[in-house]
């Protein structure tokens, strides 16, 4: 038995076989996609309460600037929407800076004992013989008890971070605390130590949650990260966790330590968007350290420090607003402006930005306070496998569409095809597969709606003599029905997409550029098979159809239609270019320009047409920001 259709039976062909069966899989297909889609619809709205936070080195810097008390700045901060101050580790350098400590090289201490400039007595020590210029000092003066809480700290923080051996303390005068550390002091001074108590002791009294942003150890030991947990046992006011550096606390070993003490806490663990929309920033360990903590997590996003001063305060209040949107962003880290706007302050700008990201937000329908996280929501593997049987069926039907298949072996295909998809979902795995199934979803429909036009319009005599009314009006309709057609592929990836990890994005759609290449190629096969543009005789062959792909490289062009291949071709360049996450085709500042004008007068305070227009064009894969499956919700 031949596998395609005889030459005979194609000449029969005024039009495709629509295969009922295969039709049906895909409407099964549909409507486990739809359910999945209703139930990641529930989750997503369950989510939308958002963490406004700042650094406090940020306020504390600032309040330095504009000369008053800290705690008042904090007061405006609250008032203006901020929920969350983020609190890094301490370093040597701001201690001293804050006059906590007095931290002095030994090089430089030696040289004042023997010039003898040294006499303050904060700067004394019983044995000068002992000073070593390879070595740092560090001097506190002693509280009524005898000790220094942040003096004690730091000990503790060296020991942790040195070794005991190299850090010793040294007899003062009086009831002076004096450390010696073996360490580089340039390099010493900018280490982490630890997560300053005081400072989270601040925020609380100023009735801020609190962030915390530590880092990891090297050779991390569990005593390592037990004591980064216990020093925040006494605060209630920290929601989360975001670490610093290149690795999670307890990376590689002791993760699952991390996040069992994380658990204790409820912590949220706060996953910084990398600035080219791709997933993380890198930090080894992240990935299972949120699967670990339940998927207790929440995507963090922060405008580049070299990009926010090129934003005017109204370019980014929106940013806020499509960032949270489109892709799930339930953490917003803001950075302070340091330069004024037109007839205001430093200050005032900053103010009316924060309100301004509050306002906006609450318009969209978003709450402030503790960053909501996903519930740790994976759809039914037997929901899955269902549509990966319905995006076969639809590659199936593609298939014969392309060229006429016998019924049974269109089913043989399908069942072969079906079962290497579904094994792995019902198994319990399946990540690729379903990325597989995602990317031929977004393909295979468009496809599919518009080789169903054409065999409508190949079956339907011309309106001969039709109104301009009526021509576009069928022309709209056309489209649209198109449209709905397609949407269906858009409902399959978000139900086949439809868990916490890809609402988290920790697993993404792949194939973004393939997408808007694919449908075009093969959509023009198609048209090949349907139309002979040579000859009013129908394409019978697959050596026809190549004939004519032929005849169509070989014939010849003009000038002008080259140059307007040419307009055509730098155009798919910058389109396709700029699809995806990756850097691709450069932004000229011009077109900066232009599109920052546009957003300002398309977005200024309502929800109307084009607005709506305006996002529905930027939402396509690569620039919806959440792996393309946010169709529903």
């Amino acid at each position: 038995m031949p596998f395609f259709i005889d030459i005979h039976e194609v000449e029969k062909l005024a039009d495709f076989k629509y295969n009922r069966v295969l039709i049906a899989l895909i409407l099964v297909g549909l409507l486990a996609a739809s359910l999945i889609a209703w139930q990641r619809h529930a989750v997503e709205e369950n989510s939308s309460r958002v963490e406004l936070t700042i650094d406090y080195e940020d306020i504390t810097e600032l309040a330095l600037t504009e000369g008053m008390p800290v705690t008042s700045l904090m007061q405006q901060y609250k008032q203006a929407g901020i929920t969350t101050l983020t609190i890094y580790e301490t370093t040597l350098e701001k201690l001293h800076k804050a006059g906590k400590i007095t931290v002095v090289s030994g090089a430089d201490l030696l040289a004042s004992f023997r010039t003898g400039e040294l006499n303050n007595p904060p700067l004394r020590i019983d044995s000068p013989e002992a000073l070593s210029a390879q070595k740092m000092y560090i001097f506190a003066n002693a509280e009524q008890s005898g000790r220094n809480a942040v003096f004690d700290e730091v000990k503790e923080d060296l020991n942790r971070r040195l070794g005991a051996g190299r850090v010793k303390q040294l007899a003062g005068i009086g009831s002076q605390l004096v450390l010696a550390v073996d360490a580089n002091y340039e390099k010493a001074v900018k280490w982490n130590l630890g997560l300053p108590k005081q400072e989270i002791a601040d925020a609380a009294e100023q009735g801020f949650q609190v962030i915390v942003r530590p880092s990891n150890y090297t050779k991390v030991t569990p005593d390592d990260v037990n004591a980064v947990f216990d020093r925040l046992r006494e605060f209630g006011n920290i929601t989360g966790i975001m670490f610093v550096g290149e690795e999670v606390l307890g990376y590689p070993d002791l993760v699952p330590l991390t996040a069992a003490r994380m658990k204790e806490r409820s912590f949220t663990l706060g996953m910084i968007e990398h600035p080219l929309q791709l997933q993380f920033v890198k930090q080894d360990g992240l990935m299972q350290l949120a699967a670990l903590n339940n998927y207790q997590a929440a995507r963090v996003y922060v405008i580049p420090k070299d990009e926010q001063p090129k934003l005017k305060v109204a370019e980014a209040i929106h940013r806020w607003m499509l960032t949270d949107q489109e892709r799930n962003i339930r953490i917003n880290l803001l950075r302070k402006y340091d330069k004024p706007e037109p007839y205001k302050t430093v200050l005032e700008t900053n103010l009316a930005y924060i309100a301004g990201v509050k306002q906006v937000l609450a318009e969209k329908g978003f709450s402030l306070g503790r960053a909501s996280a996903f519930q740790p929501y994976f759809p039914s593997p037997l929901l899955l496998a269902a549509i990966a049987l319905g995006a076969t069926a639809a590659g199936v039907l593609l298939l014969s569409l392309l060229w006429p298949l016998r019924p049974l072996h269109q089913y043989i295909l399908l069942a072969l095809i079906a079962a290497a998809l579904m094994t792995p979902i019902l198994t319990g795995s399946g990540n690729l597969v379903r990325q597989m199934v995602a990317l031929a979803s977004a393909i295979l429909f468009p496809v599919l709606a518009m080789t169903w036009q054409l065999d409508r319009w190949r079956r339907r005599e011309p309106y001969a003599g039709s109104s301009i009314g009526r021509i576009i009006a069928d022309g709209l309709g056309n489209l649209t029905l198109t449209a709905l057609l397609s949407m269906v592929g858009g409902i399959y990836i978000a139900a086949i997409l439809g868990d916490v990890r890809f609402f988290l994005e920790m697993e993404i759609y792949r194939g973004v550029k393939l997408t808007f290449i694919g449908p075009l190629i093969i959509i023009a096969i198609v048209y090949l098979t349907r139309f002979n543009l040579f000859e009013q005789v129908p394409v019978r062959t697959p050596k026809e159809l190549w004939q004519q792909i032929l005849r169509i490289l070989n014939y010849p062009v003009s000038i002008k239609t080259m140059i307007g291949f040419g307009f055509v071709a730098l155009a798919a360049w910058v389109f396709i270019g700029r699809s995806g996450h990756t850097a691709g085709v450069p932004v000229p500042a011009i077109e900066l320009k232009l599109r920052a004008f546009l957003e300002q007068n398309m977005y200024a305070g309502s929800d109307g047409f084009l607005p709506s227009l305006a996002a529905a064009i930027a939402f396509r894969p690569g620039h919806c920001g959440n792996n393309c499956h946010g169709v529903i919700g």
